[in-house]
């Protein structure tokens, strides 16, 4: 397939710089790459895209004879991930990549590399599901959480090898690997976080979802070689991943571990609610480490990102492993404490996985005193993963006191019955309604029910949404934050004043007179 693309686009007539699965950002002398997708077929839009000047469509079904040159190919994202990379000059092949996945702690794993590598001096890029960062340059990367398209990764690249960037890490999803989103990124570095239950809708269960994963270390052998810059992959030892990923061949295996032999470890572990210390293990040292991010899961995470930081030749300082460490601060949505002057914690987590609700209330547990509570207030997306609804429940209702369920973005599923499947899990664990548990469509009356609530000394996790902006009802994202609906409902609730209105649909509107 690469070599017929290569022939089809140096025959094309008239220069092309740009491509796009989108027909409606189609311009002239654009290539139109016609993809199926879950609920549209981009091949219907050839007609559309030819309209709005593409000078070339290349697609999967060969009944099509649009009036412009056309080419078949076996997989239509593979092709625009490659034309992607062709236009750009294959900007990855000039920049030593790092590749970070999993489903849980990815972003914060990133950003922790972003900050080790800027304090060794190499010019780094990042792109996240957060924010694409270049230099001084910060840009959003979207409404919802998942890797940007292959056009957009690969721009991001080459604006990365203009800038005089040496270094990039790229937070890789399950969805941006399977639909080669992050195709010929030519990764010299893959890490793993870990792989726990998440998105087995859209890959039909946890064998396929974990091959999703594998692809960001099979894809190293067939990457670009840099100079004197191995291919390596970097492997959680404690996840159920790590017997299927060690068995793909690399230059080579770098384990991490908290709990048993790797090669990195953590000892003399000290967790507290602003900040943990640990002294990071390797075969010829021992780095003492302070950190402001808060959890156990974050000490893997730091492991992780130091593994990562080793593996690259030359090798990074011990130095700047402990000073980009201790210079994160925290990741926006993150485990984000909110002070308002309230006398009880609220923290704001983008926890939207059993696993990872399961951490944050464990985390939550550590930052408070004994006898003291922990109220999570959290829900489970509409036309997602549906089995994870249940097991959140259970997870929440097992290990937290208190359980508001409530809105993330239901989409066009009843929201009713999202909230029903959660409280029967809740149930299921012996939860009571109206005592262990509460239901709350309206996300802001749920924070400000969860404020009203807790007692002195309490912390509420509100899960789910994190750094997100918005929040989909039916085909609408309606802006929403979670950071500053928990600004509002505090007000709200230390003034004595019922919830403030969320400019959601859920939101009870006055009664007319």
């Amino acid at each position: 397939m690469i070599e017929d693309l290569d022939q089809f686009i140096a025959g094309l007539c008239q220069p092309v710089e740009d491509v796009t699965a989108d027909s409606r950002r189609v311009a002239s002398g654009s290539i139109f790459v016609a993809i199926r997708g879950g609920t549209l077929d981009g091949h219907d839009f050839v007609p559309q895209a030819v309209r709005n000047g593409a000078a070339a469509v290349v697609g999967e079904r060969s009944d099509l004879s649009p009036p412009v040159p056309f080419l078949v190919v076996p997989d239509a994202r593979l092709a625009l991930a490659y034309i992607s990379a062709y236009l750009n000059g294959f900007p990855a092949r000039r920049l030593v990549m790092i590749g970070v996945t999993g489903t849980d702690g990815k972003t914060t794993t990133v950003n922790l590399l972003y900050r080790i590598l800027t304090a060794a001096g190499l010019p780094t890029g990042m792109i996240s599901t957060v924010n694409v960062v270049l230099g001084d340059q910060v840009k959003d990367t979207g409404l919802h959480v998942t890797t940007p398209d292959a056009p957009e990764v690969q721009r991001h690249l080459a604006e990365m090898v203009r800038a005089g960037l040496t270094h990039c890490v790229l937070e890789a999803t399950s969805h941006g690997l399977a639909q080669h989103r992050v195709g010929f990124c030519d990764f010299d570095v893959a890490v793993v976080t870990n792989v726990t239950h998440e998105h087995l809708d859209y890959h039909g269960g946890y064998p396929a979802y974990l091959a999703a994963k594998a692809m960001l270390f099979e894809g190293l052998a067939a990457a670009a070689r840099k100079p004197d810059q191995p291919k390596v992959a970097v492997l959680n030892a404690d996840d159920a991943s790590f017997r299927r990923l060690r068995a793909i061949p690399a230059d080579l295996q770098i384990s991490y571990s908290l709990s048993g032999p790797a090669d990195l470890t953590a000892r003399d572990l000290r967790l507290g609610p602003d900040g943990s210390s640990f002294e990071l293990v390797t075969s010829d040292a021992v780095l003492p480490i302070g950190t402001g991010l808060v959890g156990r899961f974050n000490l893997s995470n730091i492991l992780a990102a130091g593994g990562a930081s080793l593996a690259l030749r030359p090798r990074v300082p011990l130095a700047a492993i402990q000073r980009g460490v201790a210079g994160l601060a925290g990741v926006p949505g993150r485990m984000e404490q909110i002070d308002a002057g309230q006398p009880f914690a609220v923290v704001v987590d983008f926890a939207h996985t059993p696993n990872a609700l399961l951490r944050a209330i464990e985390t939550g547990r550590e930052m408070i005193a004994a006898g003291r509570r922990v109220i999570t207030v959290f829900g489970s997306a509409g036309l997602r993963d549906v089995a994870k609804r249940r097991m959140m429940a259970e997870v929440s209702a097992q290990h937290a006191d208190l359980t508001v369920l409530t809105a993330e973005d239901p989409r066009t599923e009843s929201l009713d019955d999202i909230l029903s499947q959660m409280a029967a899990g809740c149930v299921e664990q012996g939860g009571v309604e109206g005592q262990s548990f509460f239901r709350v469509p309206d996300r802001l009356s749920a924070i400000h029910l969860a404020a009203t609530l807790a007692r002195p000394g309490d912390i509420v996790l509100v899960c789910g949404k994190g750094h997100e902006q918005s929040m989909c009802f039916g085909d609408t994202e309606y802006g929403w934050d979670d950071r500053e609906a928990v600004r509002r409902a505090l007000e709200a609730a230390l003034a004595g004043r019922p919830p403030p209105d969320s400019g959601l649909p859920t939101a009870e509107k006055p009664r007319k007179p």
